[in-house]
């Protein structure tokens, strides 16, 4: 599971390196529906098909496992090329490897199958050579679907995401499946490893207490949570490989799952998810812990509850950090006088779940009055508040209604807009991303469209609270200055356009006729 062990990545070989491995590499595999939609194109393939099949992705994705999976199998109905960074001869680049390829497959007639990275793909369609391919490719590139030939079938991980938001919450139903997998009590090779562990004189007590940790479902859940914050609010992908390496750090990491999960080391997803320890959140019930812990302030339940957790393995003496790690990972599950859902609330994920509920206002809109009211109720209590406040937030004189467009000279120039949701629109529009869902607003006779993440919802959050942006936010608050660029400019040719001066002294200029004006305030 280690990414630096010989298995991280499938390679054609005879002799096995292990067959005890091998065995628990079969075990833990787990088939997905990209796999099963490839596995339908090869079966489906005649003696007569020309087809060029690309199972293309990130480095990680699990591209090679497939395609070795199924080589020896079909190789009688097609080519296979693995690896599409890889050469045939030690003077070729991988782009003429490709050439080579790709102009066989023009003049013979049988099926290819290539695997490649999505940013091959790209170096490919502009240094190939074959042109019908290279123009494949970008129309692939451009999601042009009509100008992809027929024959050209384009398999990509991206079009299976490996987390889905559904209405009582997320799920990654990979990640569960190779954690359960792991954990499973019947049929498990990596559970009798874990039963001969134990019947050592020698046990690696901290080994198995992070694997009975981590075969608690409720666990399994909180680190699917933690991946799926991960992917929402730090944009990190979750590739097999990455996945494997990570459930490996989680049980043979220097320290227990709940210190692994949250300290930094050489692992990619563990970096990300240290940015959500939740022992560096700052509430009143978890400051007092540290206090009390630090000064070894007497507490019956706590030590009770520490006498229980040694039947999982984890020894007295921890750190207040340790601890409030170990209560965040075991928030959704009953354990001992339950000492640690004290904690519960002060680790709420009330973000997520305000970000799922919108989303899936919009992603499957009904039309229903309900569903009217609550969008409603959205737009108007954090999306076009706080749209307004950051649009006004140097012209804090300015009326309900009124939109700042400029400042000149200690003068503000402003109009005043009807700004609302865009229902209709809503309607009218499907997004299946998880990353984002589209907000749709009128503004005057226009709509304008903000996508919107849940990094932008939560500052439109905090921004309504009266929170002001600075240079931390830029990378969230760009999104919001696009839009606020769109209102100016329709604010800008209003009729009607206001000018507030020093001591609130204001004068409305209102369009007549194109050419005659009238002003008033004077």
């Amino acid at each position: 599971m280690d990414k630096s062990s010989p298995y991280a990545v499938s390679t054609e070989r005879n002799i096995a390196l292990s067959i005890d491995l091998d065995e628990v590499k079969k075990h833990l595999y787990v088939k997905t529906d990209i796999e099963e939609d490839f596995e339908k194109q090869l079966i489906g393939l005649s003696s007569t098909d020309k087809k060029l099949i690309f199972l293309c992705g990130c480095s990680g994705d699990g591209k090679s496992e497939i395609l070795t999976k199924f080589n020896k199998d079909y190789d009688n109905r097609a080519n296979f090329h693995l690896d599409a960074t890889h050469s045939f001869h030690p003077n070729d680049t991988a782009i003429q490897t490709l050439d080579k390829l790709f102009t066989d497959f023009e003049t013979l007639g049988k099926t290819l199958v290539v695997g490649i990275n999505t940013g091959m793909l790209g170096n490919y369609a502009q240094e190939g050579a074959v042109v019908e391919i290279t123009a494949s490719i970008n129309a692939f590139l451009d999601k042009d679907k009509k100008k992809i030939p027929e024959n050209h079938i384009y398999l990509d991980f991206e079009d299976y995401p490996k987390f889905t938001l559904e209405i009582n919450g997320n799920t990654s139903k990979f990640a569960k499946d190779l954690l359960q997998k792991i954990t499973a009590k019947d049929n498990n090779l990596i559970r009798q490893y874990f039963d001969a562990e134990c019947q050592k004189q020698k046990v690696d007590k901290k080994l198995c207490a992070n694997y009975q940790l981590l075969e608690r479902e409720e666990i399994q859940d909180v680190i699917i949570d933690l991946l799926f914050k991960a992917r929402l609010m730090k944009d990190q992908f979750l590739t097999a490989r990455a996945l494997l390496d990570f459930i490996f750090h989680l049980l043979a990491g220097p320290g227990y799952l709940f210190d692994n999960l949250f300290k930094k080391c050489d692992n990619e997803l563990i970096n990300i998810i240290s940015d959500f320890d939740p022992s560096i959140k700052r509430t009143k019930k978890i400051d007092k812990f540290i206090l009390s812990h630090s000064l070894q302030l007497p507490d019956i339940d706590f030590e009770d509850y520490k006498t229980e957790l040694t039947d999982l393995g984890i020894r007295r003496g921890q750190n207040a950090e340790s601890y409030l790690r170990l209560f965040y990972v075991l928030r959704k599950s009953d354990y001992g006088n339950e000492y640690h859902k004290q904690f519960a609330h002060d680790f709420d994920e009330d973000l997520i779940e305000n970000y799922s509920e919108v989303w899936h206002l919009h992603t499957g809109f009904d039309n229903s009055p309900e569903q009217k009211e609550k969008l409603r109720q959205f737009y108007r209590q954090i999306a076009i508040t706080a749209i307004y406040k950051y649009i006004n937030r140097n012209a804090p004189k300015l009326a309900k209604g009124e939109f700042f467009i400029s400042e000149h000279n200690g003068y503000v120039l402003a109009s005043s807009l009807e700004f609302k949701a865009d229902i209709k629109a809503i309607k009218t529009r499907y997004n299946n991303s998880i990353s984002f869902f589209t907000a749709y607003f009128r503004v005057g006779d226009k709509t304008l469209s903000l996508k919107v993440n849940i990094n932008l919802l939560h500052l439109m959050q905090r921004i309504v609270a009266g929170y002001r942006p600075n240079k931390h936010d830029k990378n969230t608050i760009v999104l919001l200055d696009e839009l606020v660029d769109d209102i100016k400019d329709i604010a800008n040719s209003s009729d009607t356009l206001y000018i507030v001066g020093k001591g609130n002294k204001r004068y409305k200029i209102t369009n007549v006729d194109d050419e005659d004006f009238e002003v008033s305030g004077l």
